[in-house]
């Protein structure tokens, strides 16, 4: 998960610079705060779902129900406060970084997992 987070950070950093040349400061500003808005909203996803202790398939169904539902009340927690407190936000930085976060959360499933040594000695059969 932290290298997912990790990307998402490159990505709103990315995406800030960029901004930041077009649109000035607040450009930059702006795109750095969507990005930051999926960037918690994930790890609050990551910390409710390592709060999970039922080990049963319903229970780590209820689990990630649970840390979706934080995850999504975050986002529109934290949307709501930049809007309402950042008058000179860039809408279209902020909601641009703010959807590439989001997509990168998303397309995380599509990238395997790196096996660690002992499993890999495991699969090795050595």
């Amino acid at each position: 998960m932290r290298r997912i987070l990790g990307w998402q950070l490159i990505a709103a950093m990315v995406i800030a610079l960029a901004a930041g040349l077009i649109s000035g400061v607040h450009g930059a500003l702006s795109a750095l705060f969507g990005g930051l808005v999926c960037i918690v909203a994930g790890s609050a996803y990551v910390l409710v779902g390592s709060l999970g202790r039922d080990r049963s398939a319903g229970g780590a169904l209820r689990t990630m129900l649970r840390a979706e539902a934080v995850k999504i009340g975050v986002i529109v927690l934290l949307l709501y406060v930049v809007f309402a407190t950042y008058k000179d936000v860039v809408a279209v930085a902020f909601i641009g970084s703010f959807v590439v976060s989001v997509m990168i959360f998303a397309g995380a499933i599509m990238v395997p997992e790196q096996p660690s040594e002992t499993s890999q000695q495991a699969i090795d059969g050595n």
